[in-house]
């Protein structure tokens, strides 16, 4: 089967998260996860391209040299963030009713219903996505992608879901990337993305909200009957959580960070034991002491913050009852102490973590299980099922040089020189004096390796047959 390699990134607020995976049929192992601090990018969105392309251009030489290949090209998500959904709608008239409707007329009708929707402002906007809700017949109505291939009718109908955003934001990825040297193989509408590697059919069937808890972005997807009816998004995350924590201890970004992902959890009333903790932050001269439990008060405020603004766009879609599968929570937000405890108690739906689906295997550390990969782990997956090409190429080893093999002959000081493949226009060999005592040398010739034919035949029997005329030589004397 043909092998190839997908390279994606995941451009976040706080980190990049670039995965390199190889395919073989349908089989994908992950050779490559690591995330690197990020800068330039807030709220999902590229602010300076150029603080971007540096950090991302050390990130990605560090994996270049890590599995010796050249990265050509990859994918990457675009924004969560500042974006508008539309619905537009679509209709074809076929001209043979008595044909099945295929699954190139659905994505044909596709096109049509987003090349003729009228952006508000096309300088500014852009087309990140659109999901079909929808399809009627001439004998039937909402009917999905799935039930509409292989019916009959003379006409087909679609509703979409259609996904605007800010051009700009396109623009500074394409910048970014063609400063680096390396092509965009496609670009991706996370959402939906992510909903497929992290949600089971039956959550997608059943109703469920996915809400993405990135660092700058919260976003909230919500499914059902295995269609994204309802997106949302919230313009911050986890890094508003840090950054009260600097705050109120008055320390450097880096620090507040490491002391979330240690001691920062919801819900300080039960904390038991580790309430009563203190921690002493070594900036000044004495220690400063912050108490464990005023440290989760500040995060239990924020978090509780993001969770009412959750819950506000959920209800704002009208399927607020619908969800029986409940809340899944991923991103590396996710990973906050007591944040699904928070979301089960301020909700009263089932809430759990969401974690890449085992559909990959992975030769690299643990992280690139966590929910903080889901992203990078999504595009990867969807870049496999979309066919695209090699993203990356890999380097030939030279091949190293092979030792002529030789046998060893011994060369009395009688043997005559021109046995030794003297040219002929040397002209004539004077005569060797003879010794008193006989002398030998050893001399390596090339070893015949077999039957030649044609002018290599000719060369080969001649080292054969001179070898054997100065044995024969040496052995008279």
């Amino acid at each position: 089967m043909e092998e190839k390699y997908i390279a994606s990134i995941d451009l976040g607020s706080s980190k990049f998260g670039l995965c390199v995976a190889r395919v073989i049929g349908d089989d994908v192992q992950i050779v490559y996860y690591r995330e690197t601090p990020s800068d330039g990018i807030r709220a999902s969105m590229i602010t300076n391209p150029m603080k971007a392309s540096e950090r991302l251009k050390e990130a990605i030489a560090e994996a270049e040299k890590e599995l010796m290949i050249h990265i050509l090209q990859v994918v990457v998500g675009m924004p969560r963030s500042e974006v508008t959904q539309v619905t537009a709608s679509g209709r074809i008239e076929r001209t043979n009713p008595e044909e099945y409707i295929s699954a190139e007329e659905v994505q044909a009708l596709k096109s049509i219903a987003l090349e003729t929707y009228p952006l508000p402002n096309p300088e500014k906007q852009i087309m990140y996505g659109a999901v079909a809700q929808s399809f009627s017949i001439d004998d039937e109505i909402q009917l999905v992608e799935s039930e509409v291939v292989g019916t009959l009718s003379s006409a087909l109908e679609g509703n979409f879901k259609v996904f605007i955003g800010k051009r700009g934001a396109t623009v500074s990825l394409d910048k970014i990337f063609n400063q680096l040297g390396i092509a965009i193989a496609k670009k991706y509408f996370l959402p939906d993305v992510v909903a497929r590697t992290v949600l089971s059919p039956v959550e997608m069937s059943s109703g469920v909200a996915l809400v993405d808890v990135g660092a700058g972005v919260t976003s909230i997807a919500i499914y059902q009957g295995g269609i994204m009816r309802h997106y949302a998004s919230i313009p911050f995350g986890g890094k508003s959580i840090t950054n009260d924590i600097r705050t109120e201890c008055s320390i450097s970004d880096d620090l507040a960070e490491k002391i979330k992902k240690r001691f920062g959890a919801c819900l300080p009333g039960k904390l038991a034991s580790l309430s009563e903790k203190v921690l002493q932050i070594r900036t000044t001269d004495p220690f400063k002491e912050v108490p464990v439990r005023y440290i989760s008060e500040v995060v239990d405020c924020r978090a509780r913050e993001i969770v009412s603004a959750v819950l506000y766009y959920i209800q704002e879609s009208g399927l607020q009852n619908s969800l029986r599968s409940g809340v899944v929570i991923t991103g590396g937000g996710a990973e906050l102490a007591n944040f699904v405890n928070l979301v089960k108690e301020m909700s009263g739906y089932d809430v759990r973590k969401g974690y890449p689906r085992y559909m990959f295997s992975a030769s690299v550390g643990s992280g690139v299980y966590s929910t903080a990969a889901t992203s990078a782990i999504g595009m990867v997956l969807a870049a496999k099922e979309d066919k695209l090409p090699d993203c990356v190429s890999v380097p030939e080893k030279p091949e190293e040089p092979k030792e002529e093999e030789t046998i060893e002959v011994e060369v009395t000081d009688e043997t005559p020189v021109d046995t030794l493949f003297a040219p002929e226009d040397m002209g004539p060999v004077e005569e060797a004096p003879k010794p008193k005592e006989k002398k030998t040398k050893k001399v390596k010739v090339p070893k015949p390796k077999g039957e030649k034919t044609g002018f290599l035949s000719i060369f080969w029997n001649t080292v054969e047959n001179t070898a054997l005329k100065i044995y024969d030589e040496a052995n008279k004397q």
